[in-house]
C-alpha cells in the first residue's frame, strides 16, 4: 500500500511541505497497523516452525526461502520498532525539509527494494512448499 499507492500519490503534490505533512499524518496512523501485523506474522512464524519441529530446515540451503521469510521479516521488525522510532522519523523530517525531492525518492526506492525482494520471497515459499527445490 505504503509502496505503490501511498508514495507515488504523495509525489504529485505542488509542495514539499504538503508532501511532508500528508506523508507524516498517514506513515503515523499505518505504523501501528504494520507493526501489528508483523509482530502477528513472525509470532506464528514462530509458532509454525516449532510445532511442526522444522528448525532443522535452517541448516539446509534448499530452504533458502525459509533464511528470507526469517531475514524480511527481521528487516521489518528493525525498521518498524527500532529504527523508525528512534532514528528515521527524524531523518525524515530533517532532511524532507532540505532536500525534499531526493529525500522521496530514496524512500520510494527503499520501499521498491524491500517489496520486490518480499515478493521474491513469498514466490520461492510457496514453490517450495510445493515442493521444488534448487
Amino acid at each position: 500500500m505504503v509502496t505503490t499507492v501511498l508514495l507515488p500519490s504523495v509525489r504529485r503534490f505542488k509542495s514539499p511541505e504538503e508532501r511532508v505533512a500528508f506523508f507524516e499524518r498517514i506513515e503515523h496512523r499505518f505504523a501501528w497497523q504494520a507493526r501489528f501485523t508483523t509482530l502477528a506474522a513472525g509470532l506464528s512464524g514462530f509458532y509454525l516452525v516449532q510445532v511442526t519441529g522444522a528448525w532443522h530446515l535452517y541448516a539446509d540451503l534448499r530452504f533458502w526461502w525459509l533464511h528470507a521469510m526469517t531475514l524480511i521479516w527481521v528487516v521489518f521488525s528493525l525498521m518498524l520498532f527500532v529504527l523508525e522510532p528512534l532514528v528515521l522519523h527524524r531523518w525524515f523530517r530533517s532532511r524532507a525539509i532540505r532536500e525534499p525531492e531526493k529525500t522521496f525518492r530514496r524512500i520510494q526506492r527503499m520501499h521498491w527494494l524491500l517489496l520486490v525482494l518480499s515478493l521474491i520471497t513469498v514466490a520461492g515459499a510457496v514453490a517450495g512448499s510445493h515442493g521444488w527445490r534448487l
